[in-house]
């Protein structure tokens, strides 16, 4: 037997990577699938960004660089921040890494040690408890369903607080249910937190940029919290940037040199080449990432209006990000001929076998009973994507 160890053993696969490679073996027979379990902007990267990216070979950027990054990326970056969160940083406390994936596993395993807890509020993205369990904590899920539009509650949070526990992890527009916390409702998560100093606030503000509300507050514009809150972000959703692979964590400085020490021994630096797009993305025109935006905004539209015309299916309006996440209870127990459909995932397997659409299981996100359907994709893919979800749902007797 091959050894493997008990670290990488105990991990589960990503449920959003696995179902997107199931659509693919389906393309790859030539059957029609369209995918909705991938949270991927279909947008083409702008052509200024992809001309830096030229250029910069052009100038030979292409050794190594500083283990956090170029100075003028993480420069860029920290005027991006005062600009859009009105969050004064020094590039010390910038540490590029690859994708915001790379950037939130350095701060987890930089700060928790084997024991500590983690809390979490529940769903959440796939990735989260998995780097906490690489790190060896405990993860804490606090659940929030549809009922309270997928947010925790002050009180939930402060219940949820023990003496074990070193952080609490938000991410706001949040992966998978596109929920938003309106600033007044992070002053009270905030008001918990200012009772426990010893908690780090770890903030995914990866969709911050896809965002319908027409207001934003990132975590780390608190005073009361800055001196432990690390903000994480990146080009990849903002920008149409996920195979560039940049993103970034924002930290206190002692976490800030953590995240440097860990990162240089494992992957050193990120791509020399994509950090000199992200530099033209984050300081050049905002005008991409608006029309982005409202694009994004007509497709959340879309799919809400023809998601809540079929029988069944429970949704709520999201605020951000690219996500709708139905709740689907009403068609657990029912058939598919001899099968039945007893759990969310065998409904997200049967929408893929039987209508040809891809969809995640909200089990992958820690709440069994939804799905996750991605609307990163064209208004024609959604409303096809829609009607033979109705109509396959309509088989179910």
């Amino acid at each position: 037997m091959t050894p493997i160890s008990d670290r990488v053993a105990n991990l589960s696969p990503s449920a959003t990577l696995a179902m997107s490679q199931k659509s693919a073996e389906l393309k790859a027979q030539g059957i029609d699938v369209i995918n909705l379990a991938v949270g991927e902007p279909d947008f083409p990267t702008p052509a200024h960004i992809k001309e830096a990216a030229k250029k910069a070979i052009d100038d030979n950027f292409t050794f190594y660089t500083p283990v956090p990054g170029y100075m003028s990326l993480r420069k860029a970056i920290v005027d991006n921040l005062a600009a859009t969160n009105g969050v004064v940083y020094a590039p010390e406390q910038i540490v590029v890494g690859n994708g915001a994936k790379q950037a939130l596993c350095n701060v987890i395993l930089s700060v928790i040690n084997p024991g500590d807890e983690v809390i979490i509020p529940t769903p959440a993205w796939v990735s989260y408890v998995e780097m906490v369990k690489l790190a060896e904590g405990v993860t804490v899920e606090v659940p929030a369903g549809i009922e309270q539009d997928f947010k925790i509650t002050p009180s939930q949070l402060r219940a949820a607080i023990t003496p074990k526990t070193k952080m609490v992890l938000i991410c706001s527009p949040s992966n998978p249910t596109g929920s938003v916390y309106t600033p007044a409702e992070l002053e009270e998560i905030v008001k918990v937190l200012a009772d426990y100093p010893e908690i780090i606030v770890l903030a995914d503000e990866i969709y911050q940029h896809i965002n319908f509300t027409g207001q934003y507050r990132s975590l780390g514009s608190f005073k009361e919290i800055e001196d432990r809150t690390v903000v994480i972000n990146g080009v990849s959703k903002a920008y149409a940037m996920t195979g560039w692979r940049i993103g970034f964590c924002a930290a206190p400085l002692p976490i800030a040199k953590a995240v440097t020490k860990l990162q240089s021994q494992y992957s050193s630096n990120a791509s020399s080449i994509a950090q000199k797009a992200a530099e033209a993305a984050y300081s050049g025109s905002q005008e991409c990432v608006e029309e982005m935006r409202v694009a994004f905004e007509r497709r959340r539209d879309l799919v809400v209006e023809l998601a809540s015309q079929i029988p069944g299916l429970k949704v709520n309006k999201p605020q951000g990000a690219f996500y709708l996440f139905p709740e689907v209870s009403a068609y657990l127990g029912k058939k598919a001929g001899e099968k039945v459909i007893a759990t969310s995932g065998d409904l997200a397997m049967y929408l893929l076998e039987e209508a040809h659409v891809a969809t995640v299981d909200g089990s992958a996100f820690c709440l069994p009973g939804y799905i996750r359907l991605s609307y990163a994709t064209s208004d024609d893919n959604i409303r096809e994507a829609m009607r033979r979800i109705a109509d396959a749902l309509a088989k179910l007797k």
